[in-house]
């Protein structure tokens, strides 16, 4: 009676309505919960599934470009020849003798002749992967190689009874300059064979990279392209005066282009330091004739 009189049965009801109210929600909130639960577990499943499936493929496509490696052609050896082994190499192929037309010899560039491709059958592809060389092959298959010379011929195809090549090609000979020519630094040495009997170097002070502060980037940029041409005159003026006819041109790729011309072989060579062990390093790495076993 008091609790109706006061108001508290009311209250009573509301509060339970509340509660009541309170565990629906709860339930709910629960339910929630273990459904997310549910979904966290099935995602890390599934997450598990894509693993196993992508470490699956990541095995089969290794097995097979194994399998395509395995199934292409490869050389039976490589090999780079210097000095001695190279003179000994060339001996070899020049004691082959066959039958008239009985040995094929071509200097090769990208684009295999169709002789080539014939006689090389399926391991034609290797050549393209060697060129520019000069292959050599006889009618029996006892000698099928390749080689890339140091003074590298105009292409040729030509059957004849013994393989068809200049030890010019592969070893110094005769009377010949050879110069280094890179941004900073310029050497040439006039040979007779491998003795070599002349030396000119000289290096230029051309700037190195841009440092903050001082000349604009653009200012500094032309300095160093003006003392890269003023350097190039030197070395220009210095091969210009060489005493030998036959010129051979090395070194830095981008500066290689302007003599061209006037050598009878260019190639991109890395060798730095003091310009005389430079291009010590640069003469013995020029006369490197790679040979691919085919």
């Amino acid at each position: 009676m008091f609790d109706d009189l006061l108001g508290r049965s009311g209250l009573r009801a509301r509060i339970d309505e509340l509660e009541e109210e309170r565990e629906r929600l709860e339930g709910r909130l629960e339910g929630e919960r273990e459904r997310r639960r549910e979904a966290v577990r099935d995602r890390q499943a599934a997450d598990e599934r894509v693993n196993r499936l992508e470490d699956r493929i990541a095995d089969l496509e290794g097995r097979l470009e194994r399998t395509d490696e395995e199934a292409e052609p490869a050389f039976r050896g490589v090999e780079s020849l210097r000095g001695e082994r190279t003179r000994e190499v060339l001996r070899r192929l020049g004691s082959l003798r066959t039958a008239e037309e009985g040995t094929l010899t071509a200097m090769v560039e990208e684009e295999l002749p169709d002789a080539v491709a014939e006689a090389f059958g399926e391991h034609a592809a290797l050549l393209a992967r060697a060129a520019p060389c000069l292959v050599a092959r006889d009618d029996a298959g006892l000698l099928s190689s390749a080689l890339v010379p140091p003074i590298r011929p105009e292409p040729f195809v030509i059957w004849s009874d013994a393989v068809e090549l200049e030890r010019g090609w592969f070893v110094p000979e005769g009377e010949f300059a050879f110069a280094l020519v890179r941004s900073d630094l310029f050497a040439l040495g006039e040979y007779e064979g491998r003795e070599r009997r002349s030396l000119t170097t000289f290096e230029s002070d051309v700037k190195g990279d841009h440092s903050k502060g001082g000349f604009s980037q653009g200012r500094f940029e032309r300095r160093r392209d003006a003392q890269i041409d003023e350097h190039l005159e030197r070395c220009e003026e210095a091969i210009t005066d060489r005493g030998a006819d036959r010129l051979i041109v090395v070194g830095q790729r981008t500066l290689l282009k302007g003599f061209a011309e006037e050598a009878i072989e260019t190639r991109p060579i890395d060798a730095t330091g003091k310009p005389a062990a430079a291009l010590d390093r640069a003469f013995h790495e020029f006369w490197t004739t790679r040979l691919y076993q085919v």
